[in-house]
């Protein structure tokens, strides 16, 4: 059984596009599609997609009001948002909102696919150029942070302190471990035992904390 991807989008036209796209791929199965946050909200209810392709923008429940209500149930879905360059607000929202991902819309076709396996398998995704304008928000004040002692940190040790700054400068773990000298699989260990231990779903959201806890800082 493939993937179930569900697409949530206003526009009838970005609808049929991104499921001839996804509908062309053998593991992947397009399970439905709504027009807006609250079709979306009762379609998930009813077909439980593995993914929900959500858009920002929409008459009635927005996407950002969808994500945290469809994050927030049980056994939710991975939710990747697709958004314009320019909503940066939005895509720091719903980041906290509980979304595993970012793409733009204009992104080629593979990209989206890639975006979809990637996101279904448990792995965050942001677009590199969402990424760049996440930290530059930092590094201009946009996104605020708040002192190192915060308590998120106090449960890490040493090792999973320097793992999360490097999860935040966007490092893949075999990345990780060669910075740090040590074997992937322990990477694996420290990344799964600090989610946990700072309450992140993935590492989307334990960059974002990493952020705003002040551990790691723009450069």
């Amino acid at each position: 059984m493939g993937v179930r991807v569900m697409i949530v989008d206003d526009q009838v036209m970005v609808r049929v596009g991104l499921a001839a796209i996804v509908g062309s791929q053998p593991d992947l199965d397009v399970v439905g599609e709504a027009g807006d946050g609250a079709a979306g909200l009762a379609l998930a209810a009813r077909v439980a997609p593995d993914v929900v392709l959500m858009d920002v923008r929409m008459p009635g429940i927005d996407g950002l009001t969808a994500t945290a209500r469809l994050t927030a149930g049980p056994r939710p879905p991975k939710v990747l948002v697709l958004t314009t360059f320019h909503q940066d607000a939005y895509v720091f929202a719903a980041l906290r909102a509980g979304a595993s991902g970012f793409l733009l819309k204009d992104a080629e076709p593979a990209e989206l696919v890639a975006a979809i396996r990637t996101v279904a398998a448990g792995e965050a995704m942001l677009s590199p150029a969402v990424t760049r304008r996440l930290i530059d928000a930092f590094a201009t004040g946009a996104v605020t942070s708040v002192p190192e002692s915060d308590p998120r940190l106090d449960a890490l040790t040493p090792r999973e302190r320097d793992v999360l700054g490097q999860i935040a400068q966007g490092l893949s773990n075999a990345e990780i471990g060669a910075a740090l000298g040590i074997g992937v699989g322990t990477v694996k260990a420290h990344v799964n035992a600090l989610l946990t231990k700072i309450g992140a779903r993935d590492r989307v959201q334990a960059t974002i904390i990493a952020y705003d806890v002040g551990l790691v800082r723009p450069r």
